[in-house]
């Protein structure tokens, strides 16, 4: 195990990580959006590029022939930081849509492969003792990202808005956050355990292959599995087009359905007042599953998840102007949606990853639930044009009812899994 201090690099690490997810599947829709592009096209963009995340357990064992996995990281993070540099130049180009597309795939991808690497890289440097006394900083930096993005970013675009335009404003915000990045990856490149020379693996790619399929055919042997996917699928079924739409709601003009925030305001209510209550509720989730157990708190979990889709269609059917009362509102929404997300990471961890290979079904389930992530966002956008703000609301409250009723047909966990049992 390095010997290197943790608190001189797992922050700066997974700030990192949370800079660059936030960046494309939080930030890039808001952008779009204020650059005039309609929502189902952010909605089915959007969910395409969250395939890097629902896919990336069948490229993360090959990432086991390098040797080095601090340069696979430093790389994976000097890629985001050109790619963000390449943002600013692409809202420039004549078809500056697809321009942007392609750049916003290229830094998914690196991103999706630093995660890999990064995890990878927590668990080599670490024993399992220090690995579960840093997770809560783990946590802390990969959100403390989100509020940053949603908080301080957005906030930034909102006030260059109004002086320089939306695309001066948004490549002036990518400048700045490729120098961020570069600037991190730098001090990455020093602080990091490990090296950033590798040398050649005992492991070939036929070999990593042949134990991939294996990974994959003992996970779909699994008793009950099919069951627990589409309980996986459907319990983000509303989350994903909420999670795709609320926010362009916000946005959206009074006169077309929305609330008519700027920029700035919707940094406010989500950067500020709604990461905290996410923080909270998470938290909260955490402590009354850790009491009941998973089996007996997954109804009030999935309960939780709708408290979302209830307060979006108060908000679209009351329309109110004041932003005590719709940062109230928020605040709810991301209360309900931290508290109820806790049951997935857990269902997964309890339910689908123990077995032979823990860490490789941890990371398929989780790539699972990515999966049913994209797949609500994709058709978020047209049935929200189809039926409008409040009456798609309504629609996401129905589709939370489906995971409900599969909790009498799915398997669950008879209890608790112990700590040693848990993926880090």
């Amino acid at each position: 195990m390095d010997q290197k201090n943790p608190m001189r690099w797992v922050p700066s690490l997974y700030f990192v990580q949370g800079m660059q997810f936030f960046v494309v599947m939080l930030i890039a829709g808001l952008m779009f959006k204020n650059l005039g592009v309609a929502n189902d096209d952010i909605a089915q963009w959007t969910a395409a590029l969250g395939l890097a995340w629902a896919i990336k357990p069948l490229w993360s064992p090959f990432l086991e022939l390098a040797r080095s996995k601090k340069l696979v990281v430093v790389a994976a993070q000097y890629v985001g930081a050109a790619g963000l540099g390449l943002m600013a130049l692409a809202l420039h180009l004549p078809h500056w849509f697809a321009a942007a597309l392609i750049v916003l795939f290229l830094i998914a991808y690196a991103s999706a492969t630093h995660d890999i690497a990064c995890d990878g890289l927590y668990m080599a440097s670490l024993d399992g003792k220090r690995q579960a006394t840093y997770a809560g900083w783990q946590g802390a930096f990969f959100n403390g990202a989100r509020f940053f993005i949603t908080g301080v970013v957005l906030k930034i675009a909102g006030h260059l808005e109004g002086t320089m335009g939306a695309v001066n404003a948004w490549s002036s915000v990518f400048v700045m956050l490729a120098g961020l990045v570069a600037v991190l990856a730098t001090y990455n490149a020093r602080f990091l355990p490990g090296t950033l020379s590798t040398e050649h693996s005992e492991l070939t790619a036929s070999g990593v292959a042949a134990m991939l399929k294996d990974v994959v055919i003992d996970f779909f042997r699994k008793p009950g599995i099919w069951r627990a996917v589409l309980f996986i699928v459907m319990f983000r079924l509303a989350e994903g087009q909420v999670q795709t739409i609320g926010p362009l709601f916000l946005l959206e003009a009074r006169d077309k359905g929305g609330l008519g925030l700027a920029t700035g305001q919707v940094a406010d209510v989500y950067g500020w007042v709604g990461t905290g209550a996410f923080l909270v509720g998470s938290v909260l989730g955490g402590w009354v599953t850790s009491r009941l157990g998973l089996r007996r708190a997954m109804p009030l979990l999935l309960i939780a998840m709708c408290v979302p889709n209830v307060t979006f269609y108060y908000l679209a059917a009351t329309t109110p102007q004041d932003m005590l009362h719709i940062g109230a509102a928020v605040g709810v929404e991301m209360f309900g949606y931290g508290f109820g997300f806790v049951g997935m990471i857990l269902y997964i961890m309890q339910a689908v990853a123990p077995g032979r290979f823990q860490t490789a079904h941890y990371a398929l389930g989780s790539g699972v639930m990515q999966l049913g992530f994209v797949l609500s966002k994709f058709i978020s956008g047209k049935i929200q044009l189809a039926l409008g703000y409040q009456d798609f609301f309504a629609w996401t409250i129905a589709c939370g009812l489906p995971a409900l009723l599969l909790l009498l047909w799915v398997p669950m966990p008879r209890k608790a899994a112990s700590p040693e049992a848990v993926p880090a």
